[in-house]
């Protein structure tokens, strides 16, 4: 069994070589509680997504997905295109 590894090794050895605690190395830093590491989830992001349940013709889909890693990416980029020079309201279905 192999014996768990500490997060982070220290690279200095006098307390004076220590890194300095700005505000933005405590906003990056690990937290811990005892020795387990709290994981903070992901950055927040200026524009968040939403997760929804939509349907899409499977021609569609498969194009996409033919594309590779990334296809949805794309399909919302494709979207943001589309919305440059069509109002939604306004496409004929």
């Amino acid at each position: 069994m192999n014996k768990n590894k500490p997060a982070m090794q220290n690279t200095w050895l006098d307390s004076d070589d220590a890194p300095e605690l700005t505000a933005d190395f405590l906003e990056q830093a690990d937290e811990f509680v005892g020795k387990h590491l709290i994981r903070r989830g992901r950055p927040v992001t200026s524009r968040p997504k939403l997760a929804l349940t939509v349907r899409y013709d499977a021609d569609v889909v498969a194009a996409f997905k033919a594309t590779g890693k990334g296809w949805q990416t794309r399909m919302n980029l494709a979207l943001h295109d589309r919305l440059k020079t069509h109002e939604p309201a306004k496409i004929d279905l």
